[in-house]
């Protein structure tokens, strides 16, 4: 759908309902100035823009910096948002018979447990790994594998809950802005995982090869 700025103007909140259903267009100077879309397209697009394409660090140090900013300060801004989201749609629609019940909860066990796990890696691991601590490096990696392993139980757990991340069919904008979500969660949780088991991890652990 297109329409003049003047339009978009004076009839504002038409189009932010026309939104939900397609985009909008508003023109300028016969080209496209600015595109009305809903908040779950907008969370959509929003995954599709964040890439894998930058190459990682191979060096630990820069490997560490680039899982401490790409991976553990993400984490920590999509959680809050995603029991905020599941909250809501538990609330509004109880009744529905697709409604994630426990979903918010269940988040906010992973929170906690990524919160914790984190904190391990960033206060003990990372600076002994940093520090090029080899030998003392080899128990506290083995911890924090099991408790990837566990990470990706949860894992599984969220997407069984929510049929991986499928909204149902007439879902609201919250409900699938939700999914979403969840979806590049996931995604992010294990590039995250497979980084430190496979390409961190293996430079301090003897005889273990790194791989890609």
């Amino acid at each position: 759908m297109q329409v003049s700025a003047t339009d978009a103007k004076n009839r504002f909140g038409y189009y932010l309902s026309q939104a939900e259903r397609e985009p909008v267009q508003v023109m300028k100077n016969d080209r496209v100035a600015v595109v009305i879309v809903s908040a779950a397209r907008y969370a959509e697009l929003e995954a599709l823009e964040r890439t894998e394409c930058a190459a990682v660090p191979q060096s630990p140090a820069e490997m560490i910096d680039h899982i401490l900013t790409r991976f553990h300060a993400v984490h920590r801004d999509q959680l809050p948002e995603l029991i905020r989201m599941a909250r809501r749609v538990e609330a509004v629609h109880r009744e529905h018979p697709d409604v994630p019940a426990g979903l918010a909860a269940h988040l906010e066990a992973i929170e906690a447990e990524m919160l914790e796990h984190m904190a391990k890696e960033e206060n003990i691991l990372f600076p002994m790994l940093k520090g090029g601590g080899r030998g003392m490096a080899v128990h506290p990696i083995g911890v924090m594998r099991e408790e990837h392993t566990s990470h990706g139980e949860q894992l599984d757990r969220l997407l069984a809950m929510t049929h991986d991340a499928t909204p149902p069919q007439g879902a609201c904008n919250t409900w699938r802005a939700l999914y979403a979500g969840i979806t590049q969660f996931s995604d992010d949780l294990v590039a995250h995982i497979h980084l430190e088991n496979n390409q961190l991890f293996p430079q301090f652990e003897p005889g273990r090869p790194a791989c890609c």
